[in-house]
Order: structure tokens, then sequence, then C-alpha cells
């Protein structure tokens, strides 16, 4: 208990349990403490004037009886008479030595009231009291306590002198106690030089603020600092750190402990890997940027986006202007050749920033600055600091000047490589508040430049194949677009973007005999130049299938039959759609053949021309060309007049993630409720309200409005007798007459008289004539029979051969046609 009466903490003397005894020089028991009955179990009544030496007793096993400790009263054993013979005689021998020296040390073997035995650790000595008389006061301590207790202090010095951990004892003046050698070899002071001191007087003023402050807490707070990090101001040192407060059994606060554990390996470690993870992320954000970017100019922004504002302020990429073509550079770097500045990013966009990081401005470097030499050498350029730009290139530069204006204190200058040519410049500056760029900055930024002039490169390349796709196929497309008299053309082309490679999408428009006209728009399956190149072969195989007159459904079966020819390269399978229409004028009648393409639509206006209604035409779909041997149909159908007739590919309706139907509908939904009275105008108005999520493909559109032309066809039929001739020369004359074209009547009487006189000789039926005019005069004459004439050279002596041979010297053009009904010879005369 305390001296208030509370109860009291146990303290060091409660573990070790020291008993105190006091004996006459006799050896008799005056005095027996509480705690020499806990150790030895004998109540101080019965030991108390006896003789101590009855407890050293024989070796363990003799019986308790044999001793006199058992039997003698009370409850359990009596104490050991001071007579009894078996009273040990080392006790004697003890109390002389005693009594002789006046002190005595050593350990004793007592019996304990159970019997068992207990090794006490003794101390002593003889004393005088107040009268004179001498004493023994002896101090009794259990061996096993105290091996403990040394054990525990042997355990804690080992670990305080052996631990790598600096360690340290402060007390509650926050001044060293203990300290260890580990803790001296950091702070490079003696143990000496710390005892007594405070961290201010031992460690640099710079951390022993801190410091101090924190051990302040933790003694006035008792909560513990655990693995905190101190950094040197000047980056010398990283020490994690820990407090605890010191409290004894007793609850009084000793001071504080600390354990210091110098890291700063592990915080370079930490700062290596960080820079590490660093580079990872930049290189996997330029990456992630130009991934799916096949253009030189947004390569470049993605590269300057990728590393402003995180890994530097300002970041410029500089191109060759050759480059924007697809093309490496000429030659090598000349002071003042032409670039320009493709991509920039900015932290911030104030005005001066605006005004000076102007996408696609040109600039020139002189050979002596920092950006021609790496040009010219193509070696990284680190400038550090602030002092150094000016020296980056000649005085007054307006570069440095601008630089400076923004606050820039260090630059990285980088070359972009691709094939061994430098391409241009990748630039990244630091503004003021933040740390200047190092050497690891700089070989950071040379991988993001290897890796951005790589992917410049492949968009450089990219570039050039589809520009030179792109000009293949223009130059396979139609060039001019006729145009016969009561029919109006309109067309659009629309290429992929550049996401994707140019397609074989293509469309043509084809005179025909009679001032009949077929209409072509086709799909070849693929991308870039060989779709372009089997595109090209394709349209030449139509054109000149085109020219024999052909139904549609014979002239997909023949571009069909081609096979092989038609493919990109030996041995290649290839796959075209197509939709192939041939419309009559003189009988407002068209013929359409699909082979695997999407139907076209049929706009016509409404009643009292108000309004317009569009339908998708049902149509046999056939199979796609180049898929195999397939049969194609031809429908025909009766178009109303002004009615437009619209083609296209699937680039104008494909969405991603939506059925082509509905696309299709979409296309309805556009032509229907309006007029069409400028086609080029719906042409575009198409084109402009083209789904967002449309498949990046190229569009062909071709918009026909046909009509028959006003007056300017007529025909007639005769029976097939001898006065055929005459009347049909009567009726070509009075047409010629009343179209004021009598110069071109000898001639038309002469060929239409050779070609009638034909048909009334070989054919049985009615004989057919047909005059258009428009840009030429067309003249058609049609009989029964299906063989088309053959040409042939007539000898002098033959009476007849010359008729054809006249027509086709005297025409511009002439030709056959095979018909339902038999067959037409036509020929053209060019009008006065």
């Amino acid at each position: 208990m305390s001296a208030s009466g509370e109860p009291r903490a146990g303290t060091l003397l409660d573990s070790l349990r020291v008993a105190v005894v006091m004996l006459d020089t006799s050896g008799r028991v005056q005095l027996w403490s509480p705690l020499a009955e806990e150790v030895l179990g004998w109540p101080g009544e019965h030991i108390v004037g006896r003789r101590i030496g009855g407890l050293f007793g024989p070796p363990a096993g003799t019986p308790l009886e044999a001793i006199g400790l058992a039997g003698s009263g009370g409850e359990g054993a009596g104490p050991p008479d001071a007579e009894a013979p078996d009273e040990d005689p080392s006790a004697q021998t003890l109390l002389a030595e005693l009594l002789r020296d006046g002190r005595w040390d050593g350990i004793l073997s007592l019996r304990h009231r159970d019997g068992h035995t207990v090794q006490v650790e003794t101390r002593a000595s003889l004393l005088v009291d107040g009268d004179g008389r001498p004493f023994v006061l002896a101090s009794l301590a259990e061996t096993s306590r105290l091996n403990t207790l040394e054990h525990d202090l042997a355990v804690l010095d080992s670990l305080f002198h052996s631990s790598p951990l600096g360690v340290a004892v402060f007390d509650n003046d926050l001044r060293y106690v203990r300290v260890n050698d580990a803790l001296v070899r950091m702070n490079g002071v003696p143990a000496a030089g710390h005892l007594g001191r405070t961290v201010m007087e031992v460690l640099d003023p710079s951390i022993a603020g801190k410091v101090l402050e924190l051990q302040r807490q933790v003694l006035a707070t008792g909560e513990p600092v655990i693995d905190l990090v101190l950094t040197a101001p000047d980056g010398r040192f990283h020490r994690s750190v820990s407090y605890n407060r010191l409290v004894d059994r007793a609850g009084r606060v000793l001071g504080i402990s600390t354990t210091i554990l110098d890291v700063s390996e592990r915080v370079r470690q930490a700062e290596r890997a960080e820079r590490h993870r660093r580079r990872l992320d930049l290189l996997n954000e330029v990456g992630s940027r130009v991934a799916g970017l096949l253009d030189v100019g947004p390569v470049a922004q993605a590269v300057a986006e990728a590393l402003a504002p995180g890994f530097g302020d300002y970041a410029g990429v500089v191109l060759h202007r050759e480059l924007a073509g697809g093309e490496l550079p000429a030659s090598g770097y000349q002071e003042g050749m032409p670039l320009r500045l493709a991509g920039v990013a900015a932290r911030e966009w104030s005005a001066p920033v605006k005004r000076m990081l102007r996408r696609d401005q040109p600039l020139a470097f002189v050979r002596r600055s920092a950006y021609g030499d790496v040009l010219a050498g193509g070696r990284p350029r680190l400038v550090a600091s602030e002092e150094e730009l000016p020296a980056t290139s000649y005085p007054g530069d307006p570069m440095v000047h601008g630089a400076l204006e923004l606050g820039v204190t260090s630059l990285l200058v980088l070359p972009l490589r691709a094939r061994g040519v430098v391409l241009g410049l990748l630039v990244v500056a630091r503004a003021r508040g933040r740390e200047p760029f190092d050497h690891g900055d700089l070989a950071m930024a040379g991988e993001v430049a290897v890796r951005a002039g790589i992917a410049l490169d492949n968009a450089r390349l990219y570039v050039r194949e589809r520009e030179g796709a792109l000009m293949l196929q223009r130059s396979l497309l139609p060039r001019t677009t006729p145009e016969p008299p009561g029919v109006a053309v309109a067309i659009r082309y629309l290429p992929a973007s550049s996401a994707a490679e140019v397609g074989g999408d293509w469309y043509d428009v084809i005179p025909q005999s009679g001032g009949r006209l077929a209409l072509v728009v086709g799909d070849v399956m693929g991308h870039g130049l060989p779709a372009a190149a089997a595109m090209g072969r394709l349209r030449t195989a139509v054109r000149t299938l085109a020219a024999l007159d052909l139904p549609p459904d014979e002239l997909l079966r023949r571009v069909n039959e081609l096979g092989d020819d038609l493919a990109p390269g030996p041995g290649e399978i290839w796959m075209a759609t197509a939709v192939y229409a041939v419309y009559d004028p003189s009988t407002r009648r068209c013929s359409v053949a699909l082979a695997g393409h999407l139907p076209p639509v049929l706009v016509v206006d409404g009643p009292g021309g108000v309004g317009a209604s569009a339908r998708v035409l049902d149509l046999p779909a056939g199979l796609p060309l180049g898929v195999g041997r397939e049969r194609f149909e031809t429908t025909e159908l009766d178009v109303p007049d002004g009615g437009v007739l619209v083609l296209y590919t699937d680039g104008l309706v494909e969405a991603r993630g939506s059925d082509i139907d509905a696309g299709i509908g979409r296309l309805r939904a556009a032509l229907s409720g309006r007029r069409l009275d400028s086609l080029e105008d719906a042409c575009d108005g198409l084109l402009a309200v083209l789904d967002p999520d449309r498949e990046a493909d190229d569009v062909a559109l071709l918009m026909a409005r046909l009509g028959a032309p006003d007056g300017s066809a007529v025909s007639w039929s005769f029976p097939a007798e001898a006065s055929a001739v005459r009347l049909a020369r009567r009726r070509v004359r009075d047409r010629l007459a009343a179209w004021e074209l009598r110069p071109l009547t000898d001639v038309t009487e002469l060929l239409v008289s050779e070609l009638v006189t034909n048909s009334l000789r070989y054919a049985r039926g009615p004989i057919g004539v047909r005059m258009v005019r428009g840009d030429s005069l067309l003249v058609e004459v049609s009989d029964p029979l299906p063989d088309p004439p053959r040409v042939r050279d007539a000898a002098e002596d033959d009476e007849g051969g010359r008729g054809l041979q006249l027509v086709a010297r005297t025409s511009r053009r002439w030709g056959t046609r095979r018909g339902a009904l038999g067959k037409t010879v036509w020929f053209e005369l060019a009008l006065p």
C-alpha cells in the first residue's frame, strides 16, 4: 500500500521477492520477514527463536521426521530444534566465517516447509545494535528469479549494443541517457558527446527542431510515433524514427526511447522504382494516345499532349514540312530549312502561350542553336537551368526570349528519328515552381522520342500509301459524267476517314446506243492499294462489256466469269458487290440487276408535284461477284417522268451496333417528303446527315433523275414490204426539216435506205426506225432477226455487201445490239 492507503503498482523488488532474516551470534532467528515466509513456507512464529541450521538439512529425499521438521506442533511440520543431532554442521561453519569476516555472500540450499529445496542467493552482514550487541542481518532472494532477471538484462544489453538499429533512451528532460554504437555511427558523434545533451545539441539543426517537437509530443501524450521518415534537407540521408514513452511498473514516466533505422538505400530504391514506374506510365500514355492514329498531325499532337502538363509544362513536336505528304526529308538538315510546329501542349493557355505556341506555325532554326544542333547531329540536348538558356542560341533569338517570358527554367531537345533520318524535334520545357530536368528525365524523354519517331514514321507510311491509293482510285473513277437528253446525274464520292484505308467503292455512268444510259455502283471488299487496283480492273471490265449493250444480268454473269483476272493477286480470293442499271429514255423503262448489293431507292414526286415518296426497290439480291457461278436476274420497271434513282454503297447506311436495314430506312426517310429540285443539294444533304457511328468506310452515291427528251425522239414502224424504204426516207426527211437539220438529210436518207433494205432482204416482220436528237443525231433500225449483220469486204463485181461499209465510213459511230424481239443497228451523225 502507498502512504495514502491506495494500492501501489509493483516494482522490481516485488519481482525479486527479497526476504530479510535477522540472527543472533549463535544462529538463532530473531526476525523472520513475511517474504521469508513466502519464499520458504515457514511462519514466523515457528521459526523465530530457533536455530537456522535446521533449514539446511540433508540432501533431498530424506524423510522430514528424520530431521525434526515434521510433527512438531501446529499445522504442518514443526520448527527445527537447535540441539537436534540432525542439524547440518555446515550452518555453524558458515556462521563462524561470518563472525570472523563480518560478511558472507553465497548461495544456500534451504528446505521449504513442503520438503523441496529452495536455492537462495544470500547477502549476510555482521552488525551491532545501539547497545553494542552484535547481530547478523541477511537478505535472501530466490536464484530462479535472479537468473530470469539477469537473463532479461543480458538479452536487453545484447540487443542494445548489437542491434543495427540506432537506439537511444532519453530522460524526462529529453536528454540522452543511453545510446548504442549504431546510433553513434549514424550521428557521427561519440557516445560521450550524446549523454546529457538534447537533440538540439547533437543533430543537424535543419532536422533537430522537428525531432525535438516529436519527442515533446510523445512525452506529453504517450502516443507513439512509428516509422516516420525524416530526410536531410540536402537529401544526404533518410531515416525512419520511432518514439515510445517509458513508464515503470509504478506508472511513473521515466522518459522516452527511440529506434532509428537508416532507410536511405530503401528510399533511393523506392525513388528508382518510382522513376521507373513514371517512365512506364509515360510510355504507356504515349502508346495509348497514338494507338490507332494514322495521320502525322494527330500523332504529333497526341505525343505533345502526353508530355504536358504531366512530364513538363510545355511540349512541342517540330517536323519537316515534307513529312505531311508522307515523304521523308529529301536531304539532311540545313540552316533555315522550313519546319512546322505540328503538335503543342501547355500547362495553361495564357495569352503569351497562345501567341508563341501556335499549331502549324512555320519555324526555322539557325545551325548554331540547340535546336539546329540536334537536327543536324541527332544528339539530345539538356538545358538544366535558366542561366543556360541564352547559350542555346544567338543573342536576341526570339525563341530564347519567348522561353524566358514563359518562365522556362529547363529544357529537353530530342531528335525524332525514323530509318536513320531525323524527322524533327521533340521539345519539352519546365517552368518556375517545378524541379528542373536532369539526366534521368533526359533518358526518359529519349524513350518517348524513340516511340514517337516510330509512330510518326508509321503514320507517314500510311499517309503515303493512302495518298497513293486515293490517287489510284481517283484516276480510275470517271472524270466526267455524261448526261444524255432527259437525264440528270449527281455523284458524290467520300473516301474513308484517316482512321482506315481507302476502300474499293466505285461508280460509273456509261452512255449506250440509242441514248440509253448505264448506271453502275460497286464495292470491292477490302482496303488499300489492292482494293483500289481490283476496283479499277472491275470497272474496266464492266465498261468494256457495257459497250456490247448486254442486259444487266448477262453483263454481271460475264464479269463474274472473269474470276481470277480480277483478283488482287495470284491465287487471292476477291469479292465485290455491284448494282447495274440501264435506262432507256425513249421507253422510260429501267432494267436493274444486283450482285449482292444493297437495293436502289426510287424517289417519285407526289401528286401535284408536292413532296416526294421514296421506296426501296424489291429486287433479287443475288450473290456477290467472285463468290462462284451464279445466275443473276434482271428486273424491269417503268420509271415515272422525273423519278430519281438512288444507287449507293454500304458506307452511306452502315453503322456500328445497328442493323443495315435500319440504315436503309433512315435513307428512305431522308429522301421522302420533300422535292428534289436539285440533285446536287440532295447529295450534299444525305452526306451531311450521315450517322456519326457509321463504319469508317468509303461512300459512293449516285442520284439520277430519269426522263425523256422533250420532242427530241420519234419512232416509226413499217411493214416488211418494198414501200418501207420509200416511206422511211420520207419520214426521215420530214423530221430533219422539222428539227432544222436539212444539211444531214442526204446522208441520213442514204444510210436509212441501206439499213431498211438489209432488213427487208433478211428479216420477216415489221421494221422499226427511231431518231433521237441530242448531242448528235442517233438513228436506229430494228427488225425481228436476232443475228446481227456482219461487215464484209465486197469485191468490185459484187452487187451487195457495201451497206454496212457505207454506214461505218459515213457515221461518227455505229453498232448493233441484240434485244428481246430481235436486233437493232444504229449509227450517229454529228450535228452541223
